[in-house]
């Protein structure tokens, strides 16, 4: 069994159930498991000592999308493919998303895949919960591949064909919701439990609004027969609470779900930005998750704060969405815009941020081995160099790490004890030649006519 010692002038771990970091500890890895925390330097088969790093249980991001934001990569910031100012999720992610999804070959999807897990290693995630349609069944390729722990959340829709017209207005068509169980059952029975146990499923009907009341309880029976997590968009904009309210007299989508048993505690519900205070306190009675990406939001315009969804009692976890995939760079976001929008200092502190990326997030998809560094826990870790400048000196590493730093900070991600980023490099792959091809990829949807018009619409 091959074992590893890293030294960290900075230790997360715990103590009576609360975060405590220990001053310039060693971790023990001995194959899967973290064998041991100590002052004392071990014998290892290999030895990290560099100073000035910070070891932290490996970060779990619980909401991205690799595919989909790649298609919108440097095309819709400032305002663009806004039609009316509306939500780009019926103008551009949707439909280029099927339609890439049909236009490109199975190995150009995988260079997509492998694009997006890349910058999710290189952000330091070393677990991932990942929605994407059903016909990129390649994203589990490249997880399998490159070696990170992955919830795959293939989509379900009742309709897969919403699209927002010139006008704005979405309208939905097809009725996919048996096809698409079917599918879910298929890549299951391929791929859970897959990678030594590092892949895994999540049952993932896309929204309210595209999914309907027989869709999300089949959808609820079958993850909970399987022990499987639930997780959706939920009120992610405006337009959705309207559309749900006329579908079923006067209902938001949190009430929706609520009605049909879905708002659970095995629920993680994305965004909820058009949430009332009465959903979220809803959401909080019946311990559902809310998952928030701030700065996906917050290049829009529009206010996704932290503070808000946990200071109304939800349990509140951290997910970058797909946009940057930069986890740290998505704690910092969600310190300040919380910070802004409540006009309080103290709200989204450093301590609570980090939570939700580790042991809150590891409670959410029962993993109790992970989220933490102790004996006997998962050897998943991010390690963080905080020598750089502009992180010196250094007072308090939870602070500087929420205040200041970013994935240029992240020197190794360790998954099931394997070193996958190593001084910020990966270490099984051509991370240029990844790039190269991932990028190649998503230029052929660029290149679409339809892409055109819906990035300029």
């Amino acid at each position: 069994m091959s074992t590893i010692a890293i030294f960290g002038s900075y230790v997360l771990a715990r103590k009576d159930g609360a975060q405590d970091v220990l001053r310039d500890h060693w971790v023990l890895v001995e194959g899967k498991r973290i064998a041991a925390v100590t002052r004392d330097r071990p014998s290892a088969d290999r030895v990290h000592d560099k100073p000035g790093r910070f070891i932290l249980p490996g970060l779990l991001n619980l909401h991205n999308h690799c595919f989909s934001e790649a298609v919108a990569r440097s095309h819709t910031e400032d305002g663009n493919g806004r039609r009316n100012n509306q939500s780009i999720v019926y103008t551009v992610l949707l439909p280029l998303t099927k339609r890439g999804a049909d236009l490109l070959s199975a190995e150009e999807r995988l260079a997509i895949a492998r694009l997006g897990i890349l910058q999710l290693l290189k952000g330091g995630a070393t677990t991932v919960m990942e929605p994407f349609r059903n016909s990129i069944p390649e994203m589990f390729d490249a997880a399998e591949e490159m070696g990170i722990r992955f919830y795959g959340a293939p989509y379900l829709f009742s309709t897969s064909d919403a699209k927002a017209g010139p006008d704005g207005v979405v309208r939905y068509a097809g009725d996919d919701g048996a096809a698409d169980m079917a599918t879910w059952e298929a890549l299951y029975q391929r791929w859970n439990g897959r990678g030594d146990g590092r892949i895994g499923l999540a049952m993932s009907p896309h929204a309210t609004d595209t999914c309907g009341p027989d869709l999300l309880k089949a959808c609820a029976a079958r993850a909970r027969e399987l022990g499987v997590p639930v997780t959706t968009h939920l009120a992610q904009s405006r337009a959705e609470v309207e559309t749900i309210g006329k579908r079923y007299g006067g209902r938001t989508p949190a009430e929706y779900l609520d009605w049909l048993g879905l708002l659970a505690p095995d629920l993680l519900a994305a965004h909820c930005i058009a949430s009332t205070d009465d959903d979220l306190k809803l959401m909080a009675s019946r311990g559902a998750t809310v998952l928030n990406c701030p700065r996906v939001f917050a290049r829009a315009g529009v206010t996704a704060a932290f503070s808000r969804f946990a200071g109304q009692g939800v349990r509140t976890v951290v997910g970058t969405d797909g946009y940057n995939m930069d986890l740290l760079g998505e704690l910092n976001a969600a310190s300040i815009i919380s910070k802004t929008s409540s006009q309080r200092a103290d709200v989204a502190n450093s301590p609570e941020l980090i939570e939700s990326i580790t042991a809150t997030a590891a409670c959410v998809i029962r993993r109790p081995d992970l989220g933490t560094v102790a004996p006997g826990a998962t050897a998943d870790l991010t390690v963080v160099d905080l020598t750089h400048p502009h992180l010196q000196p250094l007072y308090d590493p939870r602070r500087a790490l929420v205040a200041l730093a970013n994935r240029a900070n992240i020197d190794k991600t360790i998954v099931d004890g394997i070193v996958l980023i190593d001084e910020g490099r990966y270490v099984n792959g051509d991370e240029a030649a990844i790039t190269s091809a991932g990028a190649a990829a998503i230029r052929k949807i660029w290149d679409l006519p339809e892409a055109q018009a819906a990035f300029s619409g």
